[in-house]
């Protein structure tokens, strides 16, 4: 019987994500990979990759919090095994603190994460300038570690990676029946998507081991994650900005920011300073289309634009993917059992 050959064009976070999905889920399909760029070169492996999410304006709200559960569930499973440490994927508490009181308290996925509380007045002394605040327990996950993990996830489930620069998506019509578009800012070029954006964001890396709990203003340009190895200190966010060399004048802003949340940071040593480009929309795309290929119609699934949400959501909009892939081979192949 031949297989069915899907590919999926990306390395970042959602991309593996999507292939490891796919590869686990559709055994019948030989799942490929390509990308030109693979772990520790790629913008997931600078992202702070901490579970939060902005409410995007366009996609039903429960859509949303099914992404984000799907994402935060299955990265927790991770937390509390035995792969944590390979897969660099820890729980943390923490506190987000807002210099006004916001007009809608409780975020959507408040309940989603573990003991979403509000924070007392003795707790917000800490923190003069601000007069609100959340405390709860999230997910960090490091994609430096994260991705590699999936990486063997997927070679174990049969997939096959490929380092190619992908071009156009009529170089992979003849050899595969299914594409599924993960290519981050590539979608800008590849699907033609001129609505796609990039949004700068510089950070460091610093050595505080002393520092075991997130802070993150609500403004989200100023944060402290702790991490397994180092903790993770910014931010910036500068939309149309495609810069990729660090900015000195933004590192001491970050330092001064930061230590401003937390005086200690300035005894924190520098071991690395990272820039990253967001690929930003106003909504991320998951659907399918069929395109138009070398005179056939070939099924297309797009997995991207999800800006700075990326780790929290990709493993959510995987699924999603997963089942757009098989809505694709049903109809293709009605009697399929998918």
């Amino acid at each position: 019987m031949t297989r069915v050959q899907v590919v999926v064009v990306g390395a970042g976070v959602v991309g593996f994500s999507t292939a490891v999905c796919i590869a686990e889920a559709l055994p019948f399909c030989s799942v490929t990979l390509l990308a030109d760029k693979f772990s520790p070169h790629t913008t997931s492996d600078g992202a702070a990759g901490i579970l939060f999410a902005a409410q995007f304006p366009d996609i039903p709200l429960e859509r949303q919090r099914r992404w984000f559960k799907s994402s935060f569930d299955h990265l927790r499973d991770i937390a509390q095994s035995q792969h944590s440490p390979e897969a660099g994927v820890m729980l943390s508490s923490g506190w987000q603190i807002f210099r006004d009181v916001p007009a809608v308290k409780e975020p959507f996925w408040s309940d989603l994460v573990i003991g979403f509380r509000f924070m007392t007045d003795g707790e917000l002394k800490r923190f003069p300038d601000h007069k609100f605040g959340h405390a709860f327990t999230t997910i960090k996950c490091e994609c430096s570690s994260y991705l590699p993990w999936l990486e063997r996830r997927f070679r174990a489930a049969g997939g096959q990676v490929q380092q190619r620069k992908v071009n156009s998506l009529q170089e992979l019509s003849s050899s595969y029946d299914v594409i599924v578009n993960c290519s981050g800012l590539g979608s800008k070029l590849l699907a033609g998507d001129d609505e796609l954006h990039p949004v700068r964001g510089q950070v460091l890396k610093v050595e505080a081991p002393w520092l075991q709990h997130f802070i993150r203003d609500g403004d989200g340009k100023t944060y402290i994650y702790p991490g397994i190895h180092c903790v993770t200190i910014g931010g910036t966010r500068q939309e149309g900005d495609w810069r990729l060399e660090v900015d000195a004048g933004e590192s001491k802003s970050i330092l001064e920011r930061c230590g401003g949340l937390e005086p200690s940071v300035a005894k924190a040593r520098v071991v690395g300073e990272w820039v990253g480009l967001r690929p930003s929309r106003r909504n991320p795309r998951v659907e399918r289309e069929v395109v138009q290929l070398r005179g056939r119609g070939v099924p297309v699934v797009h997995n991207y634009g999800h800006g700075g949400w990326g780790v929290t959501l990709a493993w959510g909009t995987a699924m999603d993917a997963l089942g757009l892939v098989r809505r694709c081979l049903q109809e293709t192949s009605p009697r399929a059992k998918l």
